[in-house]
């Protein structure tokens, strides 16, 4: 998932930015805005691990294979999630792909996919669909719209509903391209 290091570089600094953020809206007084805080994070933080360039550092199969689990668990539990609230849904797709993205670097030759061929054309090309389509969708919202009431201020960085979007736009945009360079 390395592509030329300036970008790489550009890519880890947006994702762990990110996942910083979603760290501070964790302290939102709204539960369900705490825990998908906390999946937004770690799905940033693992976005930046695994964007960081090559020559930087090569972890080993094991690694992946970790990373693996890690997300596949994490996918399991916004399946169960999605019970409740669609928002979810979202959360199994990002899950899934890094669980994906994760095998497919386990089982590249070098233990890195950023030279194409790694997991399945169908699959990557089906997740870069939806994760364009999102990063579409959530650029859209982010456009001000004029309000006729003008509600009450948010009560801290937690509960900004604009900067929560800017921050899955930004996860969003990173997956695309990370997807890119499978």
């Amino acid at each position: 998932m390395h592509g030329p290091g300036s970008a790489a570089w550009l890519l880890v600094a947006l994702c762990a930015a990110t996942g910083a953020y979603c760290l501070l809206r964790m302290r939102s007084g709204i539960e369900e805005q705490r825990r998908t805080a906390g999946s937004e994070a770690l799905m940033g933080f693992g976005m930046a691990l695994m964007a960081i360039p090559a020559a930087v550092i090569t972890p080993p199969r094991a690694a992946w294979a970790l990373y693996a689990v890690l997300f596949g668990a994490a996918a399991l539990r916004a399946l169960w999630a999605s019970r409740s609230s669609a928002h979810h849904l979202h959360h199994l797709v990002g899950t899934f792909a890094m669980a994906y993205m994760a095998v497919g670097m386990a089982a590249a030759p070098s233990g890195h996919a950023g030279h194409g061929g790694a997991g399945a054309p169908l699959v990557t090309g089906l997740l870069l669909l939806y994760f364009a389509g999102y990063v579409l969708w959530s650029g859209m919202r982010l456009v001000p719209v004029a309000t006729a009431g003008g509600g009450p201020p948010a009560s801290g960085w937690g509960d900004r509903p604009e900067l929560a979007r800017a921050c899955r736009l930004s996860m969003g945009i990173g997956m695309v391209a990370m997807l890119l360079t499978m």
